[in-house]
This record gives structure tokens, sequence and C-alpha cells, in this order.
């Protein structure tokens, strides 16, 4: 359909960075005809119009890591030490296709509702999710994970592999969905098993996506087997190029901060889920000072129990300042940046989405000013690194598509998302109640 929204603050994160205070957007089918002041209107007379009743329009968000099925395992175990393998890796065996698309179903609706339209997803079944995605008319980069042992949905280690083979060919080419190969990690996949998923992701030029750098256990594994750090040997693999996407870099030194910018590698930086972690603070300034693409990421709901992007500015900005020891480093306006233009340009999007300007996508996040909490507004960008939340999403658009207006999703509803999601997690439950009790010693005996 063809509208226009004005009446309304455009923050356009184009290279200028305009801002209009008045301003107004026309939409022609999926894509963006004009950005203008509220004179544009009178040019589009038979054109929907939508009131944006001075509210904040920014390009859709982009969430560059996460995993979408593992929504079942939000609030399980969160103050368990060594959490992943004690507890996560177990129950994923519990998982199946059903499970995961009806998990993904809800994460678009909680996405949706938060103001994102593009997502980085890792996880299994991801033929299933896609599925979900296309359904939920979300942006999305999928990636079938790739470990050393036997998975939810492979009886073999590293059956990611052959899973992604028939997965990605499926979906190349499609306007939603961009297929990927997701190694799960260097500690986690054989070097000859993370060389032949690059070979995969070139020979369809499609992303490859890892954990990288994230975990102690990590970089000992590495630091004994190999002499060098997990940055330095997956680049003695050869494997790291602009089509890799490395998610967390949380421990890395300046030598792999060079080899990242060097190799044109983009950085999806969870802070949220690092923080309540106790991993660290990945050193960004540093990254984005010698060149490294970085984009911002919720990581998993069982990560930082979020996927709402708007958290993730607030914490980027605060944490980032405290490590730096500095109030004025990234000032709101770059930060929104690391979670538009900055994260489609390391997605390889950039000339397509993550700006407001004639020719891209329209996928667009109007964010209200009417609650208590968005007023006033002196700096439309530090009222979205600082005050805002989800709840002040009213609009959501993708390819012009709208997925929210006026605050209610279009499409399936949370509410039965979240039922049919219930009804499939009965099996799940009962694993994962018997996990806890046998951690927590209530299984003794």
């Amino acid at each position: 359909m063809n509208f226009l929204i004005d009446n309304v603050r455009v923050l356009t994160m184009n290279a200028a960075m305009d801002r209009l205070d008045d301003g107004c957007v026309v939409v022609e089918g999926d894509s963006i005809a004009a950005v203008g002041d509220r004179g544009l209107r009178e040019r589009y007379p038979g054109y929907e119009r939508i009131d944006g009743e001075a509210g904040i329009l920014i390009p859709g968000l982009v969430n560059a890591h996460t995993h979408v099925g593992m929504i079942p395992f939000r609030s399980l175990g969160d103050d368990c030490a060594d959490r992943l393998r004690r507890l996560l890796f177990p129950l994923e065996a519990a998982m199946t296709a059903e499970l995961a698309a009806a998990s993904a179903a809800y994460a678009c609706c909680e996405m949706i509702q938060a103001g994102v339209t593009t997502f980085v997803d890792m996880y299994y079944f991801e033929d299933a999710i896609a599925e979900a995605v296309k359904a939920a008319g979300m942006r999305a980069f999928l990636g079938e994970t790739v470990v050393d042992f036997p998975s939810c949905d492979s009886r073999v280690p590293h059956g990611g592999l052959a899973y992604a083979e028939a997965f990605i060919p499926k979906w190349l080419g499609d306007e939603l969905i961009t297929p990927m190969v997701a190694p799960h990690g260097t500690n986690t996949n054989s070097p000859e098993k993370i060389v032949e998923a690059h070979l995969m992701a070139g020979r369809y030029g499609v992303p490859m996506t890892m954990h990288v750098s994230e975990m102690d256990y990590e970089l000992e594994h590495i630091r004994e087997r190999r002499g060098m750090t997990p940055i330095a040997f997956l680049d003695s693999l050869r494997v790291l190029d602009e089509r890799f996407i490395a998610a967390h870099c949380i421990l890395v030194d300046d030598d792999d901060i060079d080899i990242l910018a060097r190799r044109g590698v983009a950085v999806a930086h969870c802070i949220g889920a690092n923080a309540k972690s106790a991993k660290g603070v990945a050193p960004v300034k540093r990254m984005l000072e010698r060149g490294v693409r970085v984009a911002l990421g919720t990581d998993g709901p069982a990560s930082g129990n979020t996927l709402d992007m708007f958290t993730q500015l607030d914490l980027f900005a605060k944490f980032h300042k405290t490590a730096n020891k500095d109030r004025s480093a990234f000032p709101a306006a770059e930060v929104v940046r690391l979670a538009t233009i900055d994260a489609a340009a390391a997605l390889g999007l950039g000339d397509r989405i993550g700006s407001i300007e004639a020719g891209k996508k329209a996928d667009l996040t109007l964010v209200e000013t009417r609650s208590a909490n968005m007023f006033p507004v002196y700096d439309p960008y530090s009222v979205l690194v600082y005050s805002a939340k989800a709840a002040n999403v009213d609009s959501v658009f993708v390819g012009g598509r709208p997925l929210m207006r006026g605050k209610r999703l279009i499409g399936e509803g949370l509410g039965e998302a979240r039922s049919r999601l219930s009804a499939g997690m009965a099996d799940f439950r009962r694993a994962a109640e018997s996990l806890l009790a046998t951690i927590s010693g209530r299984g003794r005996g």
C-alpha cells in the first residue's frame, strides 16, 4: 500500500545524520519514496496519512545476535554457575521443530513490539524457524547451529553442516530470509569443520556467524591446544572475512582487534547478556577506533532475558561510559547508529535498510512520545537511549507492510503465540524441572 507518516520527528540516520523535527516520510509499496518536511504531504493527496502525533520515527532496529528458539529457557537457572554446559546444552535435547517454531513466533511478536525489524539468529531447526519468521513478516538472517556432539536435530556430531547444505539453497533469494551457516564456537567445533562451514558460506555467498572469544574456558581451550587466541586461531584457518559475523568478542586484545579490522569482520556486541553472565565488557571503543564494524544484539532470551533493543541501547551507553571512565563517550546519536545504519552495514544491508532515505526499504519504527517517560524531548536521540522502553513503540513496518499499528500487533497476537508456545512446552518443562532438581541436589537419594 501507499502511505505517508507526518507530524513526526524523523531521525534519518543517513550519512549526514539529517533530522527533521516536523517531518514526513512517504512509502510506496515496499520502499521509501520521499523524505521531507510537512509540505511533502501535499504532493501525495491520495495516500493514506498516518499521524505520528509528534513521535520519533527511526529506521527499524536491528538485533545482530540472538537465539529465537530459546524462549522456553527464559528465567531458567539464571544464577546457576556454568549454566551453558550444566543446564542449557543438556536441556536442548528436549527441543523439537514444533517447539522451536512456536518459540520463534513468540519471539517475533516480542521483537516487533520492541521496534525490531531485522535480526540475526543461530539455533536448531532453522527451517521451521524460517517458516515462522516469514509468517511474522520480519527480516532475518538464520543460521543452523553446528556443534561437535549430537544435537536435538542431528544424531551425529557436526550434523548441522548437512542440515545447512539443504537449508541454505531453499531460502537463497528470499526477500526476508537470509540463510547462513553457524558453527557454535571455536571450542565446540573441529578446525576441519570450521573450514568446511566457511567453504559452504563462500560457495553460496552467504554469511557465517559464530560465538567468538566469549568464555574464559574457550580461551584456555584454544590456548592449550593451539597456542593462540580464538581470533588468531580462526585467522590461521583463513575463515575470517567480510561475511563473518563474530558474536561477543569480549575477551580480545589489540592484536585480535587488528585482525578483525583487517579481515572486515562484523562484531555483534551483546552488552546485556555479557553483563548478566559476568563475562566482561568488550572493548568496543577500541574496535571502532580501528575500523571494526560493530552492531548490537540481545543474545538469546535465556542469556539476556529480553529481546528488547531499547534495553541494550541504555545498557550499552552506561556500561561503556563507565568502562572508559568518560561521561562524554558514546553520545546517544552514536548509540542509535549502532542499532540502525551501522548494524545494517555490518550485515551487508547498508544499501537496503538502516536509514530513512528515498529508495531504501520501508523498515520503520514509530516511537510515541505521549507516555510519561517520554517528556520533554530536547534531544530525541537521548530520549531513545535513556528514556524509551519497548512499551513506547507505537507502529512497526517491514518493507512497507505494517506489523504493528497503535501498539496492536497485526497478524498473530502475543496472547495467541504465548498459548501455542505454552501448550507445546509440557515435555520441556518436565525435563527442565528434573534437571534443576538434580543440579540443586533435590533429586539425590
